[in-house]
């Protein structure tokens, strides 16, 4: 969803009403109330001063793409800044201290850039980004010690000259070299008649299984302006499939979107006929966990009022569920639909969204970043980001204010990462038009937790495609690795668990090729190099990664 101060986008409201008539918060939790995390905004001590700004193509977007690339643990950072150049960030945080960044020169600073998301194409162990920009996209490859060089040229990447405003990466099962999906957004030449002028996505596929470089890339037709598409195991079958959240403002006849891909064949739409389901949204966001312990992710879907939780409505015994997904956010306390603080009723506006465990209890918790498109007047102005705390009943409660992240800026991209290696995860937003903010996870009293780094050798060294399971009393924690989702921000690095009081556990790694790896113990409040064939190696911050 876009506008300009001076266009005043048409907004469909139908069927609001009910939604504005919800409860501000979910009922009381029937077996007791979760922690309320505390977040201290460090903001000004950080070192970080960055805006994204722009008009038009620069609505959407203000991505931050958080990832280790000094291989000292700590997780670095590059910030788009829309008509300004991006900034990278190097984290020069004491663990467990305050949160300190240096800006340098890393080759990332390219003006219109629209998100970032990290990711080690190569397999050479360094952390490359690929940067979405209003033009061409550029492949960074990274050089070691946070320095990064253009790669397109030689992976074989076409940048293309579009509007791009969503991205995520796979490792299509035998091949060496990923696959990278890139979402585009309207056309951005015709900004005064822009509806029904969506573009069409792009799938770049690997040459070969053997080559390390990438084919022109395939159109993914129809496409619907998506703001985030991600890659996703959604049935366990062991072959991601592309979930795109489309932005209904713009397309014609458009709906959200799931592709098939098998190896080696083209893509293909799942239809209504194999159970997905029709649903049209203003998709911005995109963030997958499984919530509920059952083995399957749900997937959470940012938009304007009111956002969804979207559940598979099906799991036959088999284990071959249908692509059909029933919307659980109401029943969840999670449709965040409207501010929770300021004295506004207009509804909200919902943009970069992640699952993590702030209070570290073993249940992970959700952020969805908020903001104002551009002065709309049937959408809230005051829009505070939001903090859903998750209860022992699986129903989430709203502490975005108790926490201390009510911030009433634009907010759009974000992160949520342990910037402190102090086993808390803190939280930064990209706001549109005024400074980034950056908060500390200073909960006191929170939980025991686990942070796992996977390794393996040759392509796909960081394991992308993986899960990892670990065990809290009587469920199972399960984390997918992907890339992608969110809006125009991602990261790499750390998996953050919540272990509640326990003093170890027991994890195992489900390998991207289908190999189980062994139930191993690990102690609490440790982080972990999690080797193929090696088992989890503890390892302390100072030493190198």
């Amino acid at each position: 969803m876009t506008g300009r101060k001076d266009l005043r986008l048409p907004v469909r409201l139908a069927g609001l009403a009910l939604l504005l008539s919800l409860p501000e918060a979910a009922p009381a939790l029937a077996n007791g109330a979760p922690l309320v995390p505390r977040f201290t905004d460090e903001t000004a001590s950080s070192g970080i001063v960055s805006t994204y700004r722009g008009d038009w193509e620069y609505m959407v977007g203000g991505g931050a793409g958080s990832f280790d690339c000094n291989a000292d643990g700590f997780p670095d950072l590059v910030l788009a800044g829309g008509e300004d150049k991006a900034k990278f960030y190097l984290n020069r945080s004491e663990a467990g201290g305050a949160l300190k960044f240096d800006e340098q020169v890393s080759g990332l600073e390219l003006d219109k850039v629209i998100g970032a998301y990290p990711l080690d194409v190569d397999g050479d162990g360094l952390q490359d980004v690929v940067l979405l920009r209003s033009g061409e996209n550029v492949v960074m490859r990274g050089l070691g010690e946070c320095r990064f060089e253009r790669a397109n040229e030689a992976w074989g990447f076409d940048g293309g000259d579009a509007w791009s405003t969503a991205f995520s990466a796979t490792w299509e099962r035998g091949n060496t070299w990923p696959t990278l999906a890139v979402g585009n957004y309207i056309d951005r030449f015709e900004d005064f008649e822009p509806w029904g002028s969506c573009t069409d996505n792009w799938l770049h596929r690997p040459a070969s299984t053997t080559e390390r470089r990438l084919a022109p890339p395939l159109a993914l037709t129809p496409s619907f302006c998506p703001l985030s598409i991600l890659f996703t195991d959604w049935n366990r079958s062991g072959t991601p499939s592309l979930r795109v959240s489309n932005d209904r403002e713009y397309y014609k006849g458009g709906q959200e979107q799931m592709w098939k891909l098998e190896p080696g064949k083209a893509p293909e739409l799942y239809s209504q006929a194999e159970g997905w389901k029709y649903l049209r949204i203003w998709g911005m966001g995109i963030a997958s966990h499984d919530i509920d312990f059952d083995g399957y992710p749900e997937y959470f879907l940012t938009s304007m009022a009111d956002n969804k939780l979207q559940k598979l409505g099906e799991i036959p015994a088999d284990g071959k569920p249908k692509p059909s997904y029933n919307d659980v956010a109401f029943a969840k306390g999670a449709t965040a639909h409207r501010p929770y603080t300021g004295g506004e009723i207009r509804p909200s506006t919902a943009w970069h969204t992640e699952f993590e465990d702030v209070n570290n209890d073993g249940r992970t918790d959700l952020f969805v970043a908020k903001g104002n498109v551009a002065e709309m007047p049937d959408f809230a102005e005051k829009d505070p980001n939001n903090l859903l705390i998750q209860g022992e009943d699986g129903k989430f409660t709203e502490m975005g204010d108790k926490a201390g992240i009510a911030s009433m800026a634009k907010g759009r991209g974000g992160a949520l990462a342990d910037f402190n290696l102090d086993g808390l995860v803190d939280l930064l937003v990209v706001n549109q038009g005024s400074p980034v903010e950056i908060w500390r996870n200073t909960t006191e009293g929170a939980g025991r937790f686990l942070q796992l780094a996977l390794r393996q050798d040759g392509p796909n060294r960081d394991a992308v495609g993986a899960w990892i399971e670990v065990k809290t009393g009587d469920v199972v924690q399960r984390r997918e690795l992907t890339i992608g989702g969110g809006h125009v921000s991602g990261k790499t690095g750390w998996h953050h668990f919540g272990l509640g009081g326990l003093a170890e556990t027991e994890i195992r790694v489900l390998w991207p090729d289908g190999e189980v790896g062994d139930w191993q113990t690990v102690a609490a409040d440790g982080f972990y190099l999690v080797g193929r064939g090696t088992g989890p190696r503890l390892w302390k911050p100072g030493e190198g990664l």
